[in-house]
């Protein structure tokens, strides 16, 4: 199968240009030559299979020769609400939520995490796009600005509501409505207090319990996201 590649520039036409990364990449690691076939695509959905037709200094120019609509999104928005660790555990975490399908991603800040630890919104998006090219999706997960607990928790949306926290249902007893959108929280290293799990029971959201071992944020992240986009 061709590499992978994305178009900071919405595709459309007979042709486009890559940059940046991107052109980087092509002409210094992979050493494109005229003629090589690649796949492109622009996170707005589908992709296109492209054949290099001029080599610059910093930049490739494809002709986009057929449009694939190939789709690979859950059936229905998954919004992931969490206390973003730090370091590479947070780039971790943001390529595995692309992995599984994740719409959008929402740091929180709570009683334990009152600043956010987000990295550079342009570091965040990069983490995006390679997890993208690697796994196959043509629409960008959704990096949103920075959520205090009370304000997610009580949003009303019309959705499945999920909420990680020790004493809560066993992952495998939680129901969901699979047409429906899906909410998942998972709280800073403390913990949630019980004031915010409190709040949450009396918003309608499930409290999900995993096990007798404290996990790590990405850890407990990644376990209800395969329970919840896998089964």
């Amino acid at each position: 199968m061709a590499d992978r590649y994305f178009s900071e520039e919405p595709l459309a036409g007979q042709s486009a240009t890559l940059r940046g990364n991107e052109a980087h990449h092509l002409l210094h690691v992979m050493r494109a030559k005229v003629g090589t076939e690649i796949i492109v695509f622009d996170g707005r959905g589908g992709e296109w299979w492209s054949e290099v037709t001029q080599l610059g200094r910093t930049e490739v120019e494809v002709v986009l020769k057929q449009h694939r609509q190939i789709e690979r999104e859950l059936a229905a928005e998954f919004t992931l609400a969490v206390a973003l660790p730090k370091g590479d555990r947070q780039r971790w975490l943001v390529e595995k939520a692309v992995e599984m399908g994740v719409t959008r991603i929402v740091p929180l800040t709570t009683a334990r995490s009152t600043v956010s630890t987000a990295e550079a919104p342009a570091k965040l998006a990069r983490y995006v796009i390679e997890a993208s090219k690697q796994c196959g999706r043509n629409r960008l997960m959704e990096i949103a600005k920075p959520q205090a607990w009370d304000e997610i928790v009580k949003e009303g949306l019309e959705a499945n509501k999920f909420v990680a926290h020790p004493g809560g249902l066993a992952v495998g007893e939680i129901r969901r409505n699979e047409q429906a959108a899906t909410v998942l929280a998972v709280g800073p290293e403390g913990g949630l207090t019980d004031e915010e799990i409190q709040l949450a029971g009396q918003q309608g959201w499930q409290i999900v319990g995993l096990g007798e071992r404290i996990l790590r944020i990405e850890t407990a992240a990644l376990a209800l996201l395969a329970r919840l986009t896998v089964g």
